[in-house]
């Protein structure tokens, strides 16, 4: 049922997924919805509202990402980072959550899922300097403001800032250049969303 579901919707869109990256995000979906009723680790319930608000609002940024290293700061019960990687094996991706809970939940799904090019990472991202990254990935994570503020010790010199938006589009801070505003289609999802792609 939810297969065939997310089946639908990925057709509704421009991405390419393979039936074991399908399996696997719906394996994850499952995960979320079992690990939630004791974690509280997402306000949504229902499996199928998880696959339009949670997969796909994550799959619908594939196509932009520019690189090979990312990470995905507040990334709470691994949004979008888990999906992203899922459907990117050839990319990498730190999971950064200041909750010990959540990074449980994180290192549960890599464990069951045997994703390799995930690391869950317990720490605030102001003091997380461990490396440099091509992209840093935000969806629902604070302000537009204290993201790159907070965040700016993350780039590499090429490396470029994905913030996953709604409508309300705040004022970038001065020494950051907004380089593409995009708006995204996510399939039955009623509400506005945007990314912005930041230098």
């Amino acid at each position: 049922m939810l297969k065939k579901k997310l089946i639908n919707l990925i057709d509704q869109t421009d991405l390419s997924i393979n039936s074991q990256q399908i399996d696997l995000l719906i394996d994850y979906v499952e995960m979320l919805n079992k690990w939630n009723k004791a974690y509280n680790l997402t306000a949504v319930r229902d499996p199928s509202e998880m696959l339009i608000k949670h997969i796909m609002d994550s799959l619908v940024v594939s196509p932009y990402l520019v690189g090979n290293t990312f990470i995905d700061v507040g990334t709470g019960p691994g949004l979008p980072g888990i999906p992203l990687a899922i459907i990117n094996p050839d990319k990498q991706f730190d999971l950064v959550d200041s909750l010990g809970k959540r990074i449980r939940f994180l290192k549960q799904v890599q464990f069951e899922l045997k994703l390799k090019n995930i690391q869950p990472i317990q720490s605030r991202i102001e003091e997380y300097n461990e490396k440099k990254f091509d992209g840093i990935i935000s969806r629902a994570f604070a302000s537009l403001q204290d993201m790159l503020t907070w965040c700016k010790h993350l780039p590499n010199p090429q490396g470029s800032f994905y913030a996953l938006k709604g409508s309300d589009l705040d004022a970038i801070p001065d020494g950051f250049t907004l380089k593409q505003n995009i708006k995204l289609t996510i399939p039955e999802l009623n509400a506005e969303r945007r990314l912005m792609i930041i230098q």
